[in-house]
């Protein structure tokens, strides 16, 4: 994977397409019930590092999925400037059949990478997320942080731009978590990916992302987005996290309680 030329806190370009452009998107699941999704737009730059936030079947997810392709919309257009976008889940999806150096190369393999050139790769790419010398460890031998790890590098061994994520550190306790939050920033800013990470945790959200957007329920909108003006490295208890995940959680207390 190329490194893109970005600097450590990624200004946000305003000139270039879109990394993710999605427009006037609704979704129907049954016919005669309530859309998931009603006419969201959202704009995504390239290098931008975007937490989209909400109450538990407010359609993130959804929305995700669209992005990545693995749903057509009922209505709207999902652009994405990769081909494929990179997917990462809550759960690691690891097969426990192969090594963590084979779930990786088994990425490469479907990218078209060459037999000769994987096993390398691989081991660049687990030497990225900071799991050196794990390359032959079965997946039952992974702590739950160290197999998302894997994950991460085999979603990054897709080398595409766009990385989405679907809540990949919810399962995980909140030390093993703080350390991979600090591991995707570096790697983000590393790598100048775009993601768009999908949470309910709103000081995950204001640790991570440089803006978050807030949707409602019932149908799923956007309701309301935030810059966050707040240096890298942060600190989840840091004062200025904590005040701002304080102002977006009173928000969707307010888009809770509007929606029941």
């Amino acid at each position: 994977m190329a490194t893109r030329d970005l600097t450590a806190d990624q200004a946000v370009a305003t000139d270039a397409a879109p990394a993710v452009r999605v427009t006037g998107v609704s979704q129907v699941f049954e016919e005669g019930r309530p859309p998931v999704l009603d006419r969201v737009d959202l704009s995504v730059a390239p290098g931008e590092f975007v937490c989209l936030l909400g109450a538990s079947g407010c359609g993130k997810s959804t929305l995700l999925n669209l992005v990545a392709g693995l749903l057509p919309p009922t209505a709207g257009t999902v652009q994405v400037a990769a081909d494929r976008p990179a997917l990462m889940f809550q759960e690691s999806a690891l097969l426990p059949w192969l090594t963590a150096g084979g779930n990786v190369e088994l990425a490469l393999r479907a990218r078209g990478v060459a037999k000769a050139e994987r096993r390398a790769e691989a081991e660049r790419l687990l030497g990225l997320v900071n799991l050196s010398g794990s390359e032959g460890k079965r997946v039952h031998e992974l702590s739950g942080g160290m197999r998302q790890r894997v994950a991460l590098a085999r979603a990054l061994a897709q080398d595409s731009p766009v990385l989405l994520m679907d809540e990949p550190f919810a399962a995980l306790d909140a030390i093993t978590r703080d350390v991979l939050h600090e591991e995707l920033v570096r790697v983000w800013q590393q790598q100048g990916l775009t993601v768009l990470f999908v949470t309910h945790n709103v000081r995950e959200a204001v640790r991570l992302g440089q803006r978050v957007v807030l949707m409602s329920s019932r149908p799923g909108r956007i309701a309301r987005e935030w810059r966050i003006d707040i240096s890298h490295p942060r600190s989840i208890e840091a004062p200025a996290v904590g005040a701002m995940a304080s102002e977006i959680t009173a928000q969707l207390h307010r888009e809770i309680s509007r929606h029941g």
